[in-house]
């Protein structure tokens, strides 16, 4: 960690420690303000999306045709529908072929356009490049190939669809199937009562979650989780100051084959945090609060104790998506 970062929590831990029995919200929030900020009302490359691109989008990601069996879409692992956080809630999980599973878990949709890669290694630089990954995998949707998945889109009665939207014939191509996901998925913003707080509305959150938050900040959960989306914005060694037990998955090493990057993951987003159990890349911790105290024993060197993994806890829950996903096409 930069010594400036720690020097900041130290400080704003000593700052804040007196809101500990009762906190004050326009103070607490003056303390913060450096460290969080409100979602963007748009992600980035939405400025270009149009409905017709997304309501095809859509349509896609819901499209089993996209799997070598028929069995899958991309809501069967980042499940959109029954308020599943866009998660299947599994620690790894089922490939379209039997017997297939992932070998790490698979993170919320939601809000996905704001990091700053996909998928836990980073291997793919935005949503549309994440996209084309699922589809082809052999462990994932299975497609043999990009030919494969187009015919299959076609032969699905998609390219009337697609020439409208894209305005040629033979529009049907792979680049332009995962660019219609993206665009649906680039509208998959959530909306929670931090936010309101973070704006400026004093009763969004309960005197225990501003103690919660205040719990948070002074522990050092802040060194990696920061920004919009609490994460979401940097890699971290899994295991910084204790050793990790899985020692298996080596991270972005595999990708990059730096030594550097050995055990380094992307810093998952906290937003809807509490709806998308299991936790981490190996899904290893079952519960939230589980999540929490191991977070502090190999990323901070510090046993959190019951109650302040239960206060830290409360103010995750207040990250809650209060915005549920409608399906408007079919």
């Amino acid at each position: 960690m930069k010594k400036t970062v720690f020097t900041a929590v130290v400080g704003l831990a000593l700052s804040t420690s007196a809101f500990a029995a009762a906190p004050d919200a326009d103070a607490l929030r003056k303390q913060v303000s450096g460290f969080f900020k409100p979602l963007a009302e748009q992600m980035p490359g939405a400025e270009n999306d149009t409905a017709e691109k997304i309501a095809l989008g859509e349509k896609l990601y819901f499209e089993t045709a996209l799997s070598v069996n028929g069995t899958q879409s991309c809501n069967t692992c980042h499940r959109l529908d029954e308020k599943l956080g866009g998660v299947d809630n599994k620690r790894f999980s089922d490939g379209a072929i039997e017997g297939a599973i992932g070998d790490r878990n698979s993170p919320t949709v939601w809000n996905a356009g704001f990091h700053i890669a996909q998928f836990w290694d980073g291997r793919a630089a935005d949503l549309k490049e994440q996209a084309k990954g699922p589809i082809l995998n052999p462990v994932e949707m299975a497609i043999p190939d990009e030919a494969t998945a187009v015919k299959n889109i076609k032969d699905a009665g998609y390219s009337d669809e697609f020439a409208k939207v894209f305005g040629k014939k033979d529009a049907v191509t792979y680049d332009n199937i995962a660019e219609a996901i993206a665009a649906f998925e680039r509208t998959l913003i959530s909306k929670d009562r931090f936010d309101d707080f973070l704006k400026g509305d004093n009763n969004a959150l309960t005197a225990e979650e501003l103690t919660g938050l205040n719990d948070f900040v002074s522990s050092g959960c802040i060194a990696c989780h920061t920004g919009p989306l609490l994460g979401g914005n940097m890699y971290q060694k899994m295991g910084l100051v204790k050793p990790y037990p899985n020692t298996e998955d080596t991270g972005r090493f595999q990708e990059t084959n730096n030594p550097a990057d050995k055990f380094m993951f992307k810093v998952p987003s906290l937003r809807i945090i509490s709806q998308t159990a299991p936790y981490f890349h190996d899904g290893a911790a079952e519960t939230l609060e589980d999540a929490i105290y191991q977070m502090g024993v190999y990323q901070l060197g510090r046993e959190l104790d019951d109650d302040k993994v239960a206060s830290i806890a409360t103010f995750l829950k207040s990250l809650d998506n209060q915005r549920e996903f409608k399906r408007t096409t079919k």
